[in-house]
């Protein structure tokens, strides 16, 4: 019998390894077949009992089996890699059996994640999932992590070259076998050495994808503090690196298992942020925290996502270019590697990557070297794509967070914006070709090629950017800033203190500010765009907070309110999603302003016109039921106004005169309560009920509100539900008041009150205090008041102490 690397085991050794094999078998009983092998190895990963590594065989044995069950030999190697990778061996050896496994995986990955699986389906067992049920993966793992061992004082070391063999072994092997990267993220020691591996250059890449892999499916989310020298670490990036890094970043500082954060109910949101009160900050806001400690951070992110890409080559080809190897390069970790190739061949031989034609296939999926072929200019760009939206990602996130103030000042400091607004017409907003271009495993409707996510998490950032802060007027360049001063000065008004105290120094340059760029891409796009909700929204939150009629001319002059009435009424739109956006903008755009209710009654001058604008606005009150809103409280602050221009609007706009009939509102009001409820309530639909609010506020205000009541009480009856609307109106009010009156709640939100009177606003919008006032009000249990709820409920049907709150 040939000698075997086991050989160097005592006898009692191999005699403890056999009557392990044996027991785990069940006893001999013949020869066990293959598949009971492989059961009895996946058991004992479960269990940590019986049969767990290569090392528990013989290689005879193994090489006997090998034969009948095609393991492309990997059992074997593991067990000569077992046996050279101890802690006294200088792993050259080792180095050269990781060489021979390498490509007997990393084909298989190649082929796994190109959907051409034909590789794997030549064998019944793939090459991963043998590697891993012979427990290459945990040997893999002891040999990495070999560095955190200390010998006499002294830490050993492995080379560069060999970790990063075993990264890719590792990662190839989560490619492709279930499992596999969930139980690499159990074991957090080895998720956090990991991150100490990217210090060097060489191992970067492989390192930076196998954590972004762990990170995605591991439970609880790792803390950066954890992580050794993280200041350290970063501050050494190049900014090549740091932009993958970002990619990590993403996981580690969203909240985690959020979801669509307007479908989650508003009970679960209150019952999570009381338990968070207890445990203090999350993981994610720690992480945050760490970040923006490390000196010169947020500035290198701004100027990653602010740089500029050289374009040697015209649009056409250009098009063209990125039309053909869009197909096949999904990650930016894949343009990484094969730039880096580019960049070390054209050193050394002035040789450049050359690829398959499109359409056409290598022999192991790879591209190969030549001295012909240029690296595509396309290829370079959409790198730089994939860049910017990992960072303007974290940025963003940043933006959001418990610092959003500190962000927002190094932010504004580092010139993001007027960078972003050079880049805008060359790189984010370029032309695309005709023929939609998508990411391979992707269709032509999937919103996520970088090309379109990079145009979103933009937009998504402008939206954070700018809303309720002071400093949305950098999206503007010196000339616009001059218009807004225009604006107040002819109406007579005093200039928006913010205006004032924007730093000239750090707005947008050039012809056009960033806002007016939005502002035409937005007017050119297609009707059924997905772009149109994030554009909409953008826009709004430069309006939000207080109502400022300079800032809403500014846009009226730019033909927005137009704009959003075609999109409307004469396209008819369709999507829930981007209606609601438009009424929310055009809401926020008409708001107090005459001028605006003018435009208005001149675009829907027809009755046919007005029919279809009121059928959007009726056919989901929790998408228009904010402009509902807004017009209310416009038509109370112009019917206290004494003004030849407000009253020639109120005798001719059709919507006031729709709105300002009481049983219009009562209509109103009584679908917004009825279509929601206490354990419904979200984000996106708690509006109902601040509208419905305001409908009674202001009926409180002229001394109708027993009328109010008294009417929906008939309307009740009138659908045969005596009690129902009113018994839930009390809880929704009642959770209303435990929602927003606790004191880590913000309620600057519910008031947006103008700053001092003026032309066109005379009376302030309705306090805080007026608010709860009339909930109290409302919520009175005696019966004898006129404006109590409770005073409409007959007793039979009364149900108000309905307990909601949700476990």
């Amino acid at each position: 019998m040939a000698a075997t690397p086991a050989a160097a085991e005592s006898g009692a050794g191999r005699g403890r390894r056999a009557a392990a094999t044996v027991a785990a078998w069940g006893g001999w009983g013949g020869r066990p077949r293959p598949a009971n092998i492989l059961l009895q190895l996946r058991q004992g990963q479960l269990t940590g009992r019986g049969l767990v590594r290569a090392v528990q065989f013989t290689e005879t044995f193994l090489t006997e089996r090998d034969k009948q069950s095609k393991w492309s030999g990997i059992p074997q190697l593991l067990l000569k890699l077992y046996a050279t990778s101890h802690l006294h061996s200088d792993f050259i050896e080792c180095q050269n059996i990781l060489k021979e496994i390498s490509p007997l995986l990393s084909m298989e990955a190649m082929a796994f994640v190109t959907e051409e699986r034909k590789l794997t389906q030549e064998t019944t067992y793939p090459n991963t999932y043998v590697f891993d049920l012979f427990g290459g993966v945990d040997l893999l793992v002891e040999i990495l992590m070999r560095p955190t061992i200390s010998i006499r004082g002294q830490k050993l070391k492995i080379s560069d070259e060999m970790s990063k063999d075993c990264l890719s072994i590792l990662y190839n092997t989560c490619v492709c076998t279930e499992g596999v990267t969930k139980r690499l993220a159990e074991k957090n020691e080895f998720v956090i050495f990991l991150f100490t591996l990217m210090t060097s250059k060489k191992t970067f890449l492989q390192t930076a994808t196998l954590i972004e892999d762990i990170l995605g499916v591991k439970k609880e989310m790792i803390r950066l503090d954890e992580v050794p020298n993280l200041s350290s670490l970063v501050s050494n990036f190049d900014q090549q690196q740091l932009a993958n890094f970002c990619r990590i970043l993403a996981v580690t500082i969203s909240e985690m298992d959020t979801g669509n954060d307007d479908k989650h109910t508003l009970l679960a949101k209150n019952a999570q942020q009381k338990k968070s009160l207890s445990l203090g900050p999350s993981a994610a806001e720690i992480n945050q925290a760490a970040l923006l400690s490390i000196p010169g951070f947020v500035e290198r992110l701004c100027k990653l996502a602010t740089r500029k890409v050289s374009e040697s080559t015209g649009t056409a080809s250009f098009l063209q270019e990125l039309e053909e190897w869009y197909t096949w390069l999904d990650n930016a970790l894949v343009l990484d590697a094969l730039m880096r190739v580019a960049n070390e061949e054209s050193e050394h031989s002035q040789a450049s990557i050359v690829f398959p034609p499109p359409g056409a296939s290598e022999e192991n999926g790879l591209p190969h070297t030549s001295t012909r072929t240029q690296l595509p200019q396309s290829m370079k760009i959409m790198h730089e794509i994939m860049y910017k939206l990992e960072v303007l990602y974290v940025l963003c996130v940043l933006l959001m967070g418990r610092q959003r103030n500190q962000v927002h000042r190094m932010i504004a400091e580092f010139k993001l914006i007027p960078g972003l607004n050079n880049l805008f017409d060359k790189l984010i907003w370029r032309k695309h070709s005709a023929s939609a271009l998508v990411l391979h495993g992707h269709n032509q409707n999937c919103d996520c090629s970088p090309d379109i996510t990079l145009k979103i998490q933009f937009l998504r950032l402008l939206q954070s950017f700018s809303d309720h802060h002071e400093n949305k007027y950098l999206l503007l360049n010196n000339q616009e800033l001059n218009e807004l001063s225009a604006i107040s000065l002819k109406a007579n008004i005093p200039e928006v203190e913010a205006v004032l105290n924007t730093d000239r120094s750090l707005v947008c340059d050039g012809k056009r500010g960033l806002l007016t760029r939005l502002l035409q891409v937005m007017k050119k796009e297609p009707a059924e765009s997905s772009f149109r909700f994030w554009q909409a929204r953008a826009v709004e939150s430069f309006l939000r907070g207080t109502t400022s009629y300079a800032d809403q001319m500014f846009l009226l002059k730019r033909g927005l309110l137009e704009h959003i009435l075609y999109c409307i009424v004469d396209s008819e739109c369709k999507s829930r999603d981007v209606l609601q956006s438009y009424f929310d903008l055009l809401g926020e755009l008409m708001k107090f302003n005459v001028d605006a209710f003018k435009r208005f009654n001149k675009y829907i001058n027809t009755d046919a016109k007005f029919q279809v604008f009121l059928k959007q606005i009726n056919s989901s009150l929790v998408d228009s039921n904010m402009l509902v809103r807004c017009v209310t409280l416009s038509l109370d602050r112009f019917e206290n106004q004494v003004d030849m221009k407000v009253a020639e609007v109120l005798s001719e706009c059709r919507l006031l005169a729709y709105i300002s009939q009481v049983p219009t509102q009562m209509s109103f009001l009584f679908r917004l309560i009825n279509i929601i409820h206490v354990q419904t309530l979200t984000q996106e639909n708690v509006s109902c009920l601040n509208t419905s609010l305001v409908i009674l506020m202001l009926a409180r205000r002229k001394e109708r509100l027993p009328l109010y009541l008294r009417l929906l009480q008939r309307m009740e009856h009138s659908k045969k539900y005596p009690g129902f609307l009113l018994n839930n109106f009390h809880n929704l009010l009642r959770f209303w008041q435990q929602h927003y009156l606790h004191k880590d709640k913000d309620s600057t939100c519910l008031e947006n009150a103008p700053p001092s009177p003026s032309l066109f606003a005379q009376s302030s919008c309705i306090s805080f205090s007026y608010w709860k006032e009339t909930v109290s009000i409302l919520l009175n249990p005696d019966r004898q008041s006129p404006s109590a709820l409770v005073s409409y409920i007959e007793e039979p049907y009364m149900d108000i102490d309905r307990d909601f709150t949700e476990e």
